[in-house]
């Protein structure tokens, strides 16, 4: 295993272990997301307002995440259970099929109102700036506020956004969680 460096401000990061250097298939990732589907959507467009959607994330954030739930270094009463048995080719595989979908967004805000906080890394419109950031487009509110909150308590933990969270107030989470929910996201499946 590495550890996907990244740097901010200057100052170098690790993100935490990634599935060893395998390249993923997306053909093979498409076979195998059946699995993801229930939450995520067959597109990778969650069905159900607690999954993010996963369709046209950065595929180094994907590997990232996944290897993360499957080694308990993340943890999640559904995701853990289901990366358990993941292999590294399984989450090449699936981060190739899902981190090859395009995303197109429609922000009908003014992009200057855009949570200054959150810009930097996911963009005023929610897409990400760098390859090891998520997407923050259409994701839902509850999702966004309840992620925020796990960061803030240190029930989620990463080198930046545990800080970010830190000293958020319950209205100004709800006010980043409102901006990125109301941009429209669009995920189409690139074959």
């Amino acid at each position: 295993m590495r550890l996907l460096p990244f740097i901010v401000s200057g100052a170098l990061f690790c993100a935490g272990p990634i599935a060893a250097d395998v390249t993923g298939d997306r053909d093979t990732g498409r076979k195998i997301s059946g699995q993801c589907r229930t939450c995520h959507g067959a597109d990778g467009f969650a069905t159900i307002p607690i999954a993010p959607h996963i369709g046209g994330e950065p595929a180094d954030y994907l590997r990232a995440q996944l290897t993360a739930f499957r080694d308990g270094t993340r943890t999640h009463e559904m995701m853990s259970i289901v990366a358990a048995n993941l292999t590294d080719q399984n989450i090449a595989d699936l981060a190739a099929w899902y981190g090859g979908h395009t995303v197109r967004v429609d922000l009908s805000a003014d992009p200057a109102n855009a949570p200054q906080a959150c810009v930097g890394c996911h963009g005023a419109d929610g897409i990400h700036l760098t390859d090891d950031v998520p997407n923050l487009a259409g994701e839902t509110n509850i999702y966004i506020d309840t992620q925020l909150k796990a960061f803030r308590s240190g029930k989620r933990q990463h080198a930046i956004m545990s800080s970010v969270a830190a000293d958020l107030t319950n209205a100004e989470i709800r006010a980043y969680a409102d901006w990125y929910a109301a941009v429209k996201l669009y995920i189409d499946t690139v074959e």
